[in-house]
């Protein structure tokens, strides 16, 4: 989203557009075998870490160890949500 400026660059901003769209129906196919909750969170979350491993291998973000550890908290939170899910 960052590399469409504001979506006034074409082609960024169709990627932008196609992956939204393939997120959410990825979630949506998610909502049928998860809770919601759990679908929702693992959702959220693999876009923050992915926003922050795309950040940092094609934006050029800094790469620091209270950042790595976060996500690191961030995905320790994942799987503990899945394993506590009923489904």
């Amino acid at each position: 989203m960052k590399q469409s400026d504001g979506f006034s660059r074409l082609i960024p901003s169709l990627i932008t557009l196609v992956a939204m769209m393939a997120s959410f129906g990825l979630l949506a196919i998610a909502i049928r075998t998860l809770p919601l909750g759990t679908a929702y969170t693992i959702w959220t979350g693999i876009g923050a870490v992915g926003a922050f491993i795309i950040g940092i291998i094609f934006l050029g973000e800094q790469v620091s160890l209270p950042r790595l550890i976060a996500a690191l908290l961030i995905i320790a939170g994942l799987i503990l949500m899945k394993l506590s899910s009923n489904h």
